[in-house]
């Protein structure tokens, strides 16, 4: 799971990588025997069990310069990737991050990234946490988002990501009542392991090869045994 991939100055966060970090973090995978892809293409796979080699790579909020280095990277592997955008901040800031007023992409951006054959997926309508949250709230992140997606880029928009990874039961039905083939977490408590609760590792600049393939372990070993 990645968010920003670019030269940032500033990022109390945590959320960006370099364009040169992220191309050997891609060349690790290759080497490693395995293929980064969009997320409904790993669902598939999921589906037949012939998901083994595959790795799903998502980059969540959609922020404007994704363009400049992700497309180019991935197609040098032959990999895909799912983008998760903010429907209601295309063209906006990230002002969920305080310090941090990084630009989004906008709705030619997204088409960009969509032609450049990246999956779009929602990452909600304006970035709220959904655990608890009021259930037309709710509707308006995953079901509307989807609908706002879906007429900009006139083709159906199949995963959702949780904003900061919230989520509660009536959230995943939402996902689910809102049409998505499947939904994405980031750590999920193995009761809560879905297609509509993906969970997720969050990759960042100091992950190498050897944090990337402990990282894999660590993820397989979440899904197959649950969490302590």
């Amino acid at each position: 799971m990645y968010h920003r991939i670019g030269e940032v100055r500033h990022d109390p966060h945590h959320l960006a990588v370099t364009p040169r970090r992220f191309a050997g973090q891609m060349a690790a995978l290759a080497r490693l025997g395995l293929r980064g892809v969009a997320m409904s293409e790993l669902v598939r796979a999921m589906r037949r069990g012939a998901h083994r080699r595959l790795v799903g790579i998502t980059f969540d909020d959609g922020y404007a310069d994704l363009a400049d280095h992700v497309p180019a990277i991935l197609h040098r592997h032959g990999f895909g990737a799912t983008v998760f955008v903010v429907s209601g901040r295309l063209g906006g800031v990230n002002d969920w991050d305080a310090g941090t007023p990084w630009p989004l992409v906008d709705a030619a951006g997204v088409r960009r990234l969509a032609d450049a054959g990246l999956e779009i997926g929602s990452h909600g309508r304006t970035h709220r946490r959904l655990a608890g949250a009021d259930p037309a709230l709710v509707r308006a992140e995953t079901y509307d988002s989807r609908l706002d997606l879906e007429a900009l880029l006139g083709r159906p928009v199949a995963g959702f990501a949780y904003p900061y990874g919230s989520m509660d039961a009536a959230a995943r039905a939402a996902v689910r009542e809102a049409g998505y083939a499947y939904g994405c977490a980031v750590f999920a408590d193995r009761a809560a392991q879905s297609l509509s609760a993906l969970p997720r590792v969050y990759v960042g600049e100091h992950d190498g090869v050897v944090r990337l393939a402990a990282k894999r372990f660590l993820y397989r070993w979440h899904v197959q045994k649950g969490s302590p």
